[in-house]
This record gives structure tokens, C-alpha cells and sequence, in this order.
């Protein structure tokens, strides 16, 4: 996996890495009690931490659903109150051209609205724009610092993988569920 960010910025996982971030962030889940069915959200930025939380939901047989990461409070909430995750795992900030995007208030907002509450929510401190957590939050760095590797949960052909939301641009977004 090869991903360049800002100029200058650029992380290389050869697919040993990422085997073992995958098995690390797949223990940190099970350690905040997530397992087989279970529904995590993931809203990130385009960063190899959202790689890592998607295949590590499939290694352990939960039900993954990556929202926009460009999407306001209201929309997430509307995702939010539909797939029920148990947790969401978010980042501090997104960067865009000439602007940073701070997640964590946008993700506050969108849980309050939301009639459905995540039990935790995993947020990756970008060093660009930190923030505050809360009784709810965890740190990526600290679920991942004692991780250890996961077993691969065996899920058969037609077990929910992930959740794909329509736009909504014509309503109320419509959840897609695919299987493995």
C-alpha cells in the first residue's frame, strides 16, 4: 500500500506491514467488543489507518461501513441511525486543499442527533489538528499499542461484509448490505 498525502508526506506498508496492522487493529476491536456481526463505522480521511480498520472488521467477521468522510454532522447521523454501529472509528482532522476539516466535533454532532449511540468511537490523532476526546473515545494509538494478532473469524459466502450507503441526494440514504 502506497499512500501519499500532503506533499512530502508518504507511507509505504509492504503487505507484511499491513498484515500486521490489519491483526493488531482487528485485536484493539476485539478488545473494545466487537465481534462476528457486529457493525463498526468508519469516518476517516483517505488515510491507511481506514485500510487497516476495514480489512481488520473483515478479519474478525464485523460489518463494516466507511461513510464520506466530507459529509456534515446531519448525514452522518442519518448513516449512523441506520446501521447501528457499535463503534466508529474516526481521525482528529482531513485536510483539504488550503483548509483542515476537524472530524471530531462534526462526529460529536452527528451522535448526538443520532437516535442510535456507538458504544466506543477509535479516533487517530493527525498531528496537523489534534482534539479532545471524551469518556466515549479511545485513542488509535493506544487500542493499537498492546494489540496483539487476531485470529481470522470464519464467515461463510453470504455473511454481511459491509454496508454501502446511497448519496441520499434523492432522500433518505439507502444502506446496501454485501456479503463476503
Amino acid at each position: 500500500l502506497i499512500w501519499e498525502g500532503e506533499p512530502g508526506e508518504e507511507r509505504v506498508l509492504t503487505y507484511q506491514d499491513l498484515y500486521r496492522e490489519v491483526n493488531r487493529a482487528a485485536h484493539a476491536l476485539k478488545k473494545l467488543g466487537i465481534k462476528k456481526g457486529d457493525r463498526v463505522a468508519i469516518y476517516m480521511p483517505m488515510v491507511p489507518e481506514a485500510v487497516i480498520a476495514m480489512l481488520a472488521c473483515a478479519r474478525i467477521g464485523a460489518i463494516h461501513s466507511v461513510v464520506f468522510g466530507g459529509f456534515a454532522a446531519p448525514e452522518l447521523a442519518k448513516r449512523i441511525a441506520d446501521a447501528k454501529p457499535k463503534v466508529i472509528v474516526s481521525a482528529s482532522c482531513g485536510i483539504e486543499p488550503g483548509r483542515l476539516l476537524a472530524y471530531k466535533p462534526m462526529l460529536d454532532e452527528a451522535i448526538e442527533i443520532s437516535p442510535s449511540k456507538p458504544e466506543r468511537c477509535v479516533i487517530l490523532q493527525r498531528p496537523q489538528l489534534t482534539c479532545q476526546l471524551g469518556a466515549r473515545d479511545a485513542d488509535w494509538n493506544d487500542v493499537m499499542r498492546d494489540a496483539t494478532p487476531a485470529e481470522c473469524v470464519p464467515v461463510l459466502a453470504t455473511d454481511p461484509l459491509y454496508i454501502l450507503y446511497t448519496s441520499g441526494t434523492t432522500g433518505h440514504p439507502k444502506g446496501v448490505m454485501r456479503d463476503n
